[in-house]
């Protein structure tokens, strides 16, 4: 008598572990507080976070992506309170996100994601006590929102060749790579001190356009490159820097309840697409990313000037390294 083999069940017990820790710890702690009518009135930004974090664990981009021009530009918010923030709801989201993604044995590039990391700690260090108080938040804002589409441009682009070979691993690792990484790492940390995130979509770039790497296999590396990224800024800012504010801490509690579902619902989406799927999804985000910056920011001349220079120089510098990874393939 034969019997059909039949899948293992993968069962993320990580995960729900920690689902159920911090829905309780949460919970305690809000039946300590003599007040929770913050919980209403930070109403918009549970709202925003639904998306937000839904991203964040679908795709490269980190919840800051929606959250930070949310919050500072509609909501007002300042934006060192909206970073810190950004840094706090992710130590809850993306940790949610990256253990369904290992409980769930989900593929990921461990080479990119430990030399991209090892630089993304210098990074974040030196870009928050040196980068960040020389840095105008729209200015910056501007500027990453356009060299990301440009990105999203040359992917598009490059994803239009039929005969565009795609690796589940970075092919023939070597330490060469180890450096390349570990300079896209810091600089992407520094670009994580201003905003509370950035190192998992700038390095994302490199790996998918240079490595060819998969973006069905980029993307939850990216998710883990940004869970470790955020855990740091969160301890840098709460426990050592102490300018976590009241108005962050009551946002992040607000938002935690959120957060804790919908990103690693996204993560878990993510394994269920095609790459060409994944992909799309990523070029209608940067796009929306970008013209979502335009309509609230209303960028002057001068900022506009900025930001086609930017989107100039990022298609062209985004090309370039799709000509070297081509004549590295060939």
């Amino acid at each position: 008598m034969s019997t059909s083999a039949r899948p293992v069940r993968r069962i993320p017990i990580l995960y729900f572990l920690f689902l159920v820790s911090v829905l309780s710890s949460w919970a305690w702690y809000m039946n300590s507080l003599p007040d929770v009518g913050f919980l209403m009135r930070r109403w918009a930004a549970a709202l925003t976070m639904i998306l937000g974090s839904f991203i964040a664990g679908s795709s490269p981009e980190g919840s800051a992506a929606i959250s930070y021009p949310v919050f500072t530009l509609l909501l007002k918010i300042p934006p060192p309170v909206a970073r810190n923030f950004s840094f706090a709801i992710q130590s809850i989201g993306m940790t949610s996100a990256t253990l369904l993604i290992l409980g769930l044995h989900v593929r990921v590039d461990w080479n990119y994601i430990r030399y991209v990391t090892l630089g993304g700690v210098f990074g974040l260090i030196f870009g928050t006590y040196y980068v960040v108080p020389l840095i105008s938040p729209v200015a910056a804002k501007l500027f990453f929102v356009s060299l990301w589409l440009s990105f999203g441009i040359t992917l598009w682009r490059e994803n239009r060749n039929p005969s565009r070979i795609v690796f589940d691993a970075i092919p023939n690792f070597q330490t060469s790579d180890m450096i390349r990484l570990a300079l896209f790492g810091l600089v992407g940390g520094i670009i994580s001190s201003i905003f509370g995130t950035g190192i998992n979509i700038f390095t994302f770039c490199l790996v998918t356009i240079y490595y060819g790497l998969n973006e069905k296999v980029a993307t939850p590396s990216s998710v883990i490159i940004m869970t470790i990224e955020t855990l740091l800024g969160f301890f840098l800012h709460a426990q050592i820097l102490h300018d976590f504010s009241q108005e962050s801490l009551e946002l992040w509690l607000t938002c935690i309840p959120v957060v804790v579902f919908f990103a690693p619902l996204g993560a878990f989406v993510i394994t269920k697409l095609a790459r060409s799927i994944i992909a799309r999804l990523l070029y209608v985000i940067l796009m929306v990313q970008f013209a979502g910056a335009m309509v609230v920011i209303k960028p002057s001349p001068s900022q506009w000037l900025l930001s086609i220079i930017t989107l100039a120089a990022g298609l062209g510098l985004f090309a370039y390294i799709a000509r070297l990874r081509r004549r590295t393939v060939a």
